[in-house]
């Protein structure tokens, strides 16, 4: 086995979207070829219904699939083909956007007024651009969840891992997806197919990923302890760690344990043209895209 190392290492940036949410994005609108075939990763969470209630108002997407996983709070959701839908804690959608769609997202509090989810963009190879739309909603009561025998646990939310399999499946880019978490001081490897690009995404605690320059990811026994602890040297909350080529990813956790999203996707390798939620493979194609939308002509008819 060979650890894959750690490529880059980056805090998300707050920005904000739809019609005011805040929230912050570790990738998305740079180089498409970098994470391909993931083009962007939003983190919206916040206690203060102000940072997120005015949601994302009706919008247009082609050519992509984004997947929303809903850890507190809900989102409800609906489109332009009739279909509506809540998204509570726990709960997974994968939407096919194909040929087109629009749809709005409306993120609500929980009694706390607690709201927390991610929004990841996968990519469409070029004959399944204009397939037709599909919606994938999953109870989070129907993800399969691993605990290990030192306490590590693995939401399991598509692709094989373990033993198990998601339930989200017939998706282009054929990705592993997990919600992963590692108790404190414990070194745990996670197998992932070296052909797929990788990446994880630290949202609670801390931990440290294996690289060149510290190949087996190891704490100091003091740091375990939580004495002298330079948290600079670990990876912590909103933290996107990009790997490079292995079979297995490796994290040691920190005095606090770690969680973390593990994503991985076999890369499409494809021309990209990307205009906001809209991502073909050629100029002419996004033309023809923004035309249809000015139109009326974006949404096509069932096939």
């Amino acid at each position: 086995m060979s650890i894959r190392p750690v490529a880059s290492q980056s805090r998300a940036h707050p920005t904000m979207e739809g019609a005011g949410v805040h929230l912050h994005r570790a990738f998305g609108f740079g180089d498409p070829s970098k994470m391909d075939p993931f083009l962007l990763f939003d983190d919206f969470r916040g206690d203060r219904p102000a940072d997120y209630m005015a949601g994302f108002p009706w919008h247009p997407h082609r050519g992509i699939e984004t997947i929303t996983y809903v850890l507190a709070g809900s989102v409800d959701h609906g489109d332009s083909l009739g279909n509506r839908g809540t998204l509570k804690g726990g709960d997974v959608q994968w939407m096919t956007a194909g040929s087109g769609i629009l749809h709005q997202e409306m993120p609500k509090g929980n009694a706390k007024g607690q709201m927390h989810g991610f929004q990841l963009w996968a990519n469409l190879p070029s004959h399944l651009k204009m397939t037709k739309p599909r919606y994938q909603d999953v109870r989070g009561s129907d993800i399969p969840e691993i605990t290990d025998d030192d306490g590590t646990t693995v939401k399991v939310i598509t692709g094989s891992f373990w033993g198990k399999t998601g339930p989200v499946d017939g998706i282009a880019a054929d990705p592993l997806y997990l919600d992963v978490f590692v108790p404190a001081g414990r070194r745990k490897r996670f197998a992932i197919d070296t052909r797929r690009n990788a990446f994880a995404y630290v949202f609670d605690g801390a931990g440290r990923f294996a690289d060149a320059a510290n190949p087996k990811g190891v704490l100091l026994e003091k740091e375990v302890a939580g004495e002298e602890m330079n948290i600079r040297d670990l990876s912590g909350n909103r933290t996107l760690v990009e790997f490079g080529k292995g079979d297995e990813v490796t994290v040691q956790a920190g005095p606090e344990g770690i969680r973390f999203l593990l994503v991985a996707g076999a890369p499409i390798q494809e021309p990209v043209a990307w205009h906001g939620p809209i991502v073909m493979n050629t100029r002419a194609e996004l033309e023809t895209a923004m035309r249809e939308l000015r139109n009326g002509t974006f949404i096509k008819p069932a096939h």
